[in-house]
Formats: structure tokens, sequence, C-alpha cells
């Protein structure tokens, strides 16, 4: 069974299945994470959905270079959770199902393309505190060991 983060789903919503790719990005003791401004302000694992027909991978890539500008290399497969959300900007309850991949950085291309999102290396010790959900807290503090 995948561990389950936050809030337990509630009975009156009917939840879609959103698996997502998410990566724990390491420069020696900081961890790369995106801000998003909005819906609410939110440190997070840069990473996000995967599209239809797309693979785990594929969308990794892709979206830790929207969230955050950067490419990355050497993904590996670290575990899952899940957690059940509202998803505001998609009027969608979802049931997330991420998967967390440890990577290493690539290069920097540019800016992040995603709107309202910003890339920031903070320490890994200060991160495991202000990641905006418990499941990213979670495999950080995994991480940090």
């Amino acid at each position: 069974m995948i561990r389950r983060f936050g809030s337990p789903p509630r009975t009156d919503k009917k939840y879609t299945l959103r698996p997502g790719v998410y990566a724990l990005i390491r420069d020696g003791a900081d961890l790369l994470v995106t801000f998003q401004e909005e819906p609410e302000p939110e440190l997070q694992l840069p990473g996000g959905g995967i599209d239809k027909g797309e693979s785990p991978l594929t969308a990794l890539h892709r979206e830790v270079y929207e969230e955050t500008g950067w490419t990355i290399a050497r993904p590996r497969r670290l575990g899952a959770f899940r957690r059940f959300v509202y998803m505001p900007e998609y009027d969608l309850w979802a049931e997330k199902l991420c998967s967390i991949y440890l990577a290493e950085p690539g290069r920097r291309l540019g800016p992040p393309s995603e709107p309202l999102h910003s890339a920031k290396w903070v320490p890994l010790e200060v991160a495991r505190d202000i990641l905006g959900n418990s499941g990213d807290r979670h495999f950080a503090d995994l991480l940090a060991g």
C-alpha cells in the first residue's frame, strides 16, 4: 500500500487520479525547490502531472525544466505517496499519486517557463521544514538522513 499524507479523502467528493513526478535535486547541502506564487504561495519539490501518453521520466525532465529552468541528470525513483487535495487551478478534487525521484542538477538553461514559479536553492535542513506538503517533507527527511 502507498503511504498517504495530508487530510483523508472527503466522503462527499469524487476524486480523479492524478499521477505526478517530483524531484529531490541536491547540490551539496542544498536542495533545488520551486516557489509557486498561486493559488497559495508555497515551496515545493519541482515536478507535476504526467500528461496522457507521456512516460514518468519524460514528464519529470519536462516539469523540472518548466518550473526551475534546470535540466537534471541520473534520476532514480525513491518511492511514492498519495494525497487527496482540491486543485483550484483545474477545479478538480484529485487523488495525487506522487512518485519521488532523486536527481543530480544538470545545467540552468534559463528562468522557469511556468508562470508564477521561481527556482530557489535552499539548505536541505531548511527545506525539510518549509516544503509545502508533508509528503515532500518526508522524502526530504529521508534524504537528509
